[in-house]
């Protein structure tokens, strides 16, 4: 009983203190009474006992970017709950010392998810360091750092990830680490609906935890990859160590390539459809089983467009391959032009757009036209649109000027949506945590960087900031969704929420880290 009481007292004061952390604390039990008699034995009412261990969350209330903030950027800090004091302090985290006393501002109405959050800003603060916040009766803040640049390991991180995705190749332990494992799936895979046809279809990247291949997503990766290598390729080296590091191609290219590479072994030689994936199942006798997923529209359309962009991104490099994946993307977007009804207008509209940049061919144009003349007020939420304008207004193909200016209206305003809802929202992002979740944040932040891009605003730049803050543990949660970051990691909690885990979303984060650090790097 004694052992039990000293364990019930050090709970308690453990609770008492610890004011942040992934971790729970328990409930805390009352003693066994004793009776008079030790000797006695305890009875009951004839009731059955219930014994409830749920274990409470515990969150801090002062939320931060668990990475930190860069040197010359605004400094924010959260304060959750009412009756807050008026001042916190930045504590440097070696020492203890008070560096800074800011003023915690409320603001009337600010209130999101039902919590009242009041804002301390401490942008003054620009030396280097490691530091934590602290406020009377709210506690300490997890620890971050500031320095000029505290996002480019991360970035590098995000970039990497998709060796450690590559299907069919030895991930050595000098470049992999702990991820370091044999090549998989590398043997032949056979049709779906036609088990005695067998083709060759190793490469590409794993886009799911089985291990499958997916030409749709792959697609979508390698477009905002490509994305943002146009948009800011100073920031894209070619030292992100993968085998091709020092070929003297960025990594990020050499990256989308062997997608590409597996891309062409998907499109059927004789007829330009491209099947739409592999799927890899168990099997007792030989271990696995590769099948290659029946033909699809839209993953043939969507083809077309992703290699017509790398076509012309990738010439100044390799031009005979890259003309290679030009003709593949023509044949692709000829066969399912066949097909009008199984494929959308909006990718339809894409691959032209990607097409007519690649070759100035008056078909493409005229697609492109007649799609944006009858869809004045653009959907920039579609991907397809949104890459497809994109594309158009980028080309140094004759365009026409006023359907070009309509098309970049639209971007304009959407762009304009985002920073407004974001600028009037507790946590000073696009949407609440209860309205959307990371990938509706990042779809809307992506066509944000490329307004930022066009326009070049501080206030957009903050913006996107304010996200990246959002996503490194200034949110509700107190939770970094990135890799190996923060004190209070998504793999503490729940894997699945991970960003860079999911190939589409890490590339639209590659998209907006790319803005993010040419903007500190100016």
């Amino acid at each position: 009983m004694k052992k039990r009481c000293i364990k019930i007292l050090i709970c308690f004061v453990t609770g008492a203190v610890l004011m942040t952390g992934c971790g729970k604390i328990a409930d805390l039990s009352s003693p066994v009474p004793q009776t008079g008699n030790s000797g006695e034995e305890l009875t009951s009412l004839g009731l059955t006992p219930e014994f409830n261990y749920e274990v409470p969350e515990s969150r801090p209330s002062i939320l931060v970017d668990q990475v930190g903030y860069a040197r010359k950027s605004d400094k924010v800090a959260f304060f959750l709950g009412e009756n807050l004091p008026d001042t916190f302090s930045v504590l440097d985290s070696d020492s203890g010392q008070v560096v800074y006393t800011g003023q915690i501002e409320y603001e009337e109405g600010n209130e999101s998810a039902g919590v009242q959050i009041c804002y301390g800003d401490f942008t003054p603060l620009e030396e280097d360091g490691a530091y934590y916040i602290q406020a009377a009766m709210v506690g300490q803040s997890y620890s971050f750092e500031i320095k000029d640049n505290p996002y480019e390991e991360l970035y590098h991180i995000a970039l990497k990830k998709y060796y450690y995705n590559r299907c069919g190749l030895t991930l050595s332990s000098e470049l992999a680490g702990e991820a370091a494992r044999n090549a998989c799936h590398s043997r032949e895979a056979q049709l779906k609906d036609e088990a005695a046809v067998k083709l060759d279809v190793s490469g590409g990247w794993h886009v799911d935890e089985v291990s499958s291949r997916d030409v749709s997503k792959g697609c979508r990766t390698a477009n905002y990859l490509l994305l943002a290598y146009e948009l800011y390729p100073e920031v894209f080296d070619d030292a992100v160590g993968i085998p091709e590091s020092g070929n003297g191609i960025p990594d990020v290219l050499d990256e989308v390539k062997y997608e590409v590479d597996w891309l062409l072994k998907m499109q059927d030689s004789k007829s330009g459809a491209v099947f739409s994936g592999v799927s890899s199942v168990e099997n007792k006798a030989s271990g696995y089983l590769l099948y290659v997923d029946s033909v699809n529209m839209n993953a043939t359309i969507q083809f077309a467009a992703t290699m017509a962009k790398f076509s012309y991104l990738y010439q100044n490099y390799d031009r005979a391959f890259a003309t290679q994946c030009l003709n593949a993307a023509d044949r692709a977007y000829r066969y399912a032009g066949k097909y009008p009804e199984d494929i959308t207008a909006e990718e339809y509209f894409h691959a032209a757009a990607e097409l007519y940049r690649a070759t100035g061919s008056y078909g493409y144009h005229t697609v492109v036209k007649d799609y944006i003349s009858d869809h004045i007020a653009a959907d920039m939420k579609n991907d397809h649109v949104f890459w497809g304008c994109v594309t158009y207004m980028s080309t140094k193909q004759k365009v026409d000027v006023g359907l070009c200016g309509e098309a970049m209206k639209m971007l304009m305003l959407e762009g304009e949506r985002i920073a407004g809802n974001s600028q009037s929202s507790g946590l000073l992002i696009n949407k609440s945590e209860e309205e959307g979740g990371n990938a509706e944040l990042l779809r809307d932040i992506t066509r944000l960087t490329v307004v930022d891009h066009v326009i070049t605003n501080h206030e957009y730049a903050m913006v996107l900031q304010n996200h990246l803050h959002y996503m490194l543990g200034r949110n509700y949660q107190s939770v970094s969704y990135l890799d190996k970051s923060g004190s209070c990691n998504y793999m503490d909690i729940d894997a699945s929420q991970g960003i860079m885990n999911q190939i589409d979303l890490n590339a639209e984060l590659v998209l907006m880290m790319s803005a993010i650090i040419e903007e500190l790097e100016d």
